[in-house]
């Protein structure tokens, strides 16, 4: 608890609510000002002109933060369907207060040059507070010398793909081994996108010459094992230079397994998986909306999704993000008749929170650890804590009402973003957020967008020294 400063003057109050953060619950009232958190307290008064928010059997929570979006991203020739705005529109009506993108290095791109570029698009348009990846494709001996002027400009983090060869995207494991070597004498964090490309190649190239080309033959092409193998390799990598490693969207249980042991041996490695892979399993490619739900890596069977949830439970996954990345139900169709003419990627921005709340509320997992992998870890492993992850004195009043008595059925009417489609048409939450403030402004209310683009703000993340 903190206690207010006599010349404090306050913006907004909410009481009577129960916080919950990654480690507490309990009752006490929270005052703003200026955008941050100033007091936690009980019965605090409000000062003369400040907004009271009574959150009288409401649920208190640090909004979450999604650490994988591809907004306004070209991909598979066209561009995936939500802007900065939509997206960050999207991300605040589901309790998102944070959104970490990727940026694509393009060929003789510098890596701040990179980032600058996609500030400029989205600095006018994010309706929350933004920060971003940088998705390495060139490493040229500059670009290696650059990686530490980006971890001094507060971009620490960098992608590198082990698969998308033709899209000029992948890199081998010689880049790999170099990138993993430098971060960790600059203090950055590398992650990677783990699949074996000549398997896929070779999957593909198979199941094309027998004619199987319905979406099911995504999910062959790249089933388990291949996702595993990639995993298995990137982590020996990480262990052999010592370096921290973040695989993203991991969806098996034989890479889960892997991800465990290292970490029980000592190695720095996390890892994320996303709502989709925890909801779903494949037998959702064998739907005739199966080209929907295309992404890569793609879900999985019923086996690895229960092993992702004891991961969760058991502290070996680390996050859950979204790899928001939706098209349009028209492209889609594309690949209606091959599905390697599919976009890959999936909607879930503004789903994130709401289901990792509905599943603690049904007794799943605790709404502490919803807080968790969704807000507070994010924070810390990629350099913005205390400034996001939690609600704490000092911190942004990032700050999310959550109603657990409201029913709530997902349709693609009460999203908020412009995809056409929604891979969650028709599933019910037991409860749901009601109100989301960001830093302190509120931009979301019973179903409502309150929000303005060009509000959320660059934030520039630490490295890890």
């Amino acid at each position: 608890m903190n206690t207010l400063r006599r010349n404090d003057i306050m913006d907004l109050v909410i009481k009577n609510g129960t916080i919950i953060t990654a480690t507490d619950t309990y009752k006490a009232d929270i005052a703003v000002e200026d955008g941050k958190i100033i007091m936690i307290g009980k019965n605090i008064t409000q000062t003369e002109g400040a907004k009271l928010v009574d959150a009288s059997g409401k649920y208190v929570l640090p909004g979450a933060i999604d650490a994988h979006t591809h907004l306004e991203m070209p991909f598979g020739g066209t561009t995936s369907a939500d802007s900065y705005e939509a997206g960050t529109r999207a991300a605040a009506c589901g309790g998102v207060t944070t959104v970490f993108d990727f940026v694509i290095q393009r060929k003789g791109q510098g890596l701040i040059e990179a980032v600058e570029g996609r500030r400029t698009i989205c600095d006018p348009q994010a309706c929350v507070d933004y920060s971003f990846h940088t998705a390495i494709t060139d490493l040229t001996p500059e670009i290696l010398e650059e990686m530490k002027e980006s971890v001094e400009y507060g971009v620490p983090s960098f992608k590198l793909f082990m698969v998308y060869k033709k899209e000029g995207l992948m890199v081998d494991d010689g880049v790999l081994a170099k990138a993993l070597e430098k971060s960790k004498d600059i203090g950055a964090l590398i992650a990677v996108h783990a699949e074996n490309p000549d398997l896929i190649d070779m999957r593909i190239e198979k199941f094309l010459s027998e004619g199987k080309t319905s979406a099911w033959y995504h999910y062959l092409s790249r089933p388990e094992f291949v996702e595993a193998e990639a995993n298995k390799r990137a982590i020996h990598w990480a262990k052999a230079f010592d370096a921290p490693l973040y695989i993203v969207h991991l969806a098996n249980k034989e890479g889960l397994e892997e991800v465990t042991k290292a970490r029980n041996e000592g190695y720095e490695i996390y890892a994320e998986t996303c709502p989709q892979y925890l909801h779903f399993t494949n037998e959702v490619y064998k739907r005739e909306d199966g080209r929907n739900f295309v992404c890569s890596p793609p879900i999985k069977g019923k086996e690895s999704q229960e092993a992702l949830w004891k991961g969760i439970l058991n502290g070996s996954i680390q996050t859950v993000a979204t790899d928001h990345c939706p098209f349009q139900s028209y492209e889609k169709d594309w690949g209606k008749d091959d599905f390697t003419k599919i976009p890959n990627g999936c909607m879930g921005i503004e789903n994130l929170y709401p289901y990792m709340l509905s599943e603690a509320n049904k007794g799943r997992i605790s709404f502490n650890k919803v807080v968790e992998v969704c807000s507070t870890n994010v924070a810390k492993i990629f350099g913005c804590a205390p400034q996001k992850g939690t609600i704490a004195a000092g911190s942004d009043a990032d700050i999310v009402i959550y109603d657990p008595n409201k029913k709530f059925v997902v349709s693609k009417e009460n999203m908020h973003s412009d995809v056409d489609h929604t891979i969650w048409e028709g599933i019910e939450l037991k409860g749901y957020p009601v109100m989301t403030f960001s830093r302190g402004k509120l931009v979301y209310k019973d179903g409502q967008f309150l929000g303005t683009p060009g509000h959320g703000q660059f934030i520039k993340c630490k490295g890890r020294k």
